[in-house]
């Protein structure tokens, strides 16, 4: 019985081709077991969609800070004239103060009672005592100039330390909400980037068929209320002669033909009415060459007709126009027209003049969206504004039900 041979070991060529095996295997293993899903078109429009609204947050935080920018430069320059004509007062003192003080030390260096000894005509040297004394007097009026020239001109100076510190701090903040900005629009670009243009045309339409939709609800409430108010005014118009009637100590049973008389014409104009929802239903918004609806006239005109003639300008962050604006820039700009002032972000145009309700609004009132407020626009009737949408969007028209509507202020 011969001898079994033992396996001879394998060779480190052949463990090193096995254990490359066993590791290829496990990070491919791996790499399936963990692979993320290709994310869906109604993932990236969400991702897209909160990216440019903390986008536009950011943008009123900026704009907020470059107007504040704006006033503390001014500050500063006006300060800084003061600093330069009250260096120049001093500087005019000082002289003074030079000249008088040179004619003390001539005068003064002997002692008066020698002087007096000395001076061959007395009168004179009174004289010229008396001379001396206006003199003290002048020196101590410059000295006394002085010093407060000197006080305030240190008050100053403080001053304008404080608001260039002042200055410095909010071109920092500046910064940090343009690089948020600019990071949040590259993340919304890049994930738009990833798409095929075919998928984007799916999320445009999807966005039209949203605004479209949102459009269609606003035009059938705004219907159905204006049915209820004819309504309503039918019977008060209704019920008026039988109280007319009464009131008179009459009966109201000879009016009963008179009252069935009209019957026919109240009722024939009933499908008329009804037969314009369906229209408004299916209708989409307005486009961007839509015409000027009229408006009332002086300043809500100017408003409204200066909003139409921005249509389909390019969206500018920052921007007050005249060839790209932002949300606030735009409404700002269209007040201008009408020689009114706003304050530059959403968030303070909120706080001036009269909140309107949503039921009482009327062209030219500015209506806001947003818990904080971040978007603003300009209403021009029959449920509809134009605002500067977002980064790639042109100024257009929009139904105010298709944002979160927060309330409407006028000027």
């Amino acid at each position: 019985m011969g001898k079994r041979r033992k396996p001879s070991p394998p060779s480190r060529a052949r463990m090193v081709v096995l254990t490359t095996a066993v590791a290829g295997g496990a990070v491919l293993a791996s790499g399936t077991a963990h692979a993320e899903p290709a994310p869906t078109l109604a993932s990236v429009k969400e991702q897209v969609d909160r990216l440019n609204e903390e986008a536009e947050q950011a943008i009123e935080r900026f704009n907020g800070f470059q107007e504040k920018q704006q006033k503390l430069q001014g500050e500063a320059n006006r300060i800084q004239e003061k600093l330069a004509r009250g260096q120049e007062a001093m500087n005019d003192l000082r002289t003074q103060l030079g000249v008088v003080g040179a004619e003390q030390y001539r005068n003064n260096g002997i002692d008066p009672g020698i002087q007096l000894m000395l001076d061959s005509d007395p009168a004179s040297y009174l004289g010229r005592a008396s001379v001396q004394d206006q003199v003290a007097g002048s020196w101590t009026s410059l000295l006394k100039r002085a010093q407060d020239e000197q006080r305030k001109l240190d008050q100053e100076r403080a001053e304008a330390a404080a608001t260039l510190a002042d200055l410095d701090a909010v071109g920092a903040s500046l910064n940090t909400q343009k690089n948020q900005i600019q990071g949040k629009l590259a993340q919304s670009e890049a994930l738009l980037n990833k798409l095929s243009a075919e998928e984007r045309a799916k999320i445009n339409a999807q966005e039209a068929a949203d605004k479209a939709k949102a459009a269609a609800q606003q035009a059938a409430a705004a219907e159905r209320a204006k049915a209820a108010d004819k309504e309503a005014a039918d019977k008060a118009k209704a019920a008026a002669p039988a109280k007319e009637t009464a009131g008179k100590g009459g009966t109201a049973a000879p009016q009963t033909p008179a009252a069935n008389t009209p019957a026919p014409a109240s009722n024939t104009p009933a499908p008329a009415s009804n037969t314009p929802a369906p229209a408004a239903a299916s209708t989409p918004p307005p486009v961007a060459n839509t015409p000027a609806p009229p408006a009332a006239g002086g300043r809500a005109a100017a408003i409204v007709q200066f909003a139409y003639a921005q249509l389909g300008k390019p969206y500018g962050w920052s921007k007050t126009g005249p060839s790209s604006f932002d949300c606030s820039g735009l409404t700002g700009a269209a007040y201008r027209a009408a020689n009114v002032s706003l304050p530059r972000t959403s968030q303070e145009q909120w706080k001036i003049g009269t909140r309107i309700g949503r039921g009482d609004l009327q062209p030219g009132d500015l209506v806001f969206f947003y818990p904080d407020l971040h978007h603003v626009g300009v209403y021009i009737g029959d449920g509809k504004m134009i605002h500067a949408p977002r980064t790639g969007k042109n100024i257009e028209v929009l139904a105010i039900g298709v944002m979160p509507y927060m309330g409407a202020v006028r000027p």
